[in-house]
């Protein structure tokens, strides 16, 4: 098993009205190489929580922290003309918090951060770091 230590947060940067589902992400990561989608779950605007990438593999979704990381991307992330947005439903607010609580369970040790943490993008357009740190 995975020795986990991050739990990090990101966004589809897509707009918040546009649906976007694991096979859409998993076709867009086989197109840059990946062998399927790079985040661990995926959170549409319904607060409907998908899995993604199996949490036993490492993700592709934060360059240097794959291997000790969860990833969680919420739909959305784009405001209706193209720049970065929080543009979180209250649903997908809540489907956060209880992913992140459980998976702080099973993970007591792991820290919640921002994608834009670890590099320079907008992602996940809010500051999930300071947002969950009391999780």
């Amino acid at each position: 098993m995975r020795r986990i230590s991050e739990l990090i947060i990101h966004c589809t940067a897509t707009f918040a009205d546009q649906r976007v589902t694991v096979a859409d992400i998993t076709r867009w990561h086989k197109q840059r190489g990946w062998h399927t989608i790079g985040y661990h779950y995926l959170i549409d605007q319904a607060g409907n929580i998908f899995p993604g990438r199996p949490e036993n593999q490492s993700g592709a979704h934060c360059l240097n922290h794959n291997a000790h990381s969860i990833g969680i991307a919420y739909c959305g992330g784009l405001d209706a003309n193209g720049n970065p947005a929080d543009t979180r439903t209250p649903a997908q607010k809540a489907a956060l918090i209880r992913l992140l609580t459980e998976l702080k369970h099973r993970y007591p040790h792991a820290t919640i951060h921002s994608h834009r943490d670890f590099a320079p993008k907008a992602c996940p357009c809010f500051d999930a770091t300071t947002e969950y740190a009391h999780l």
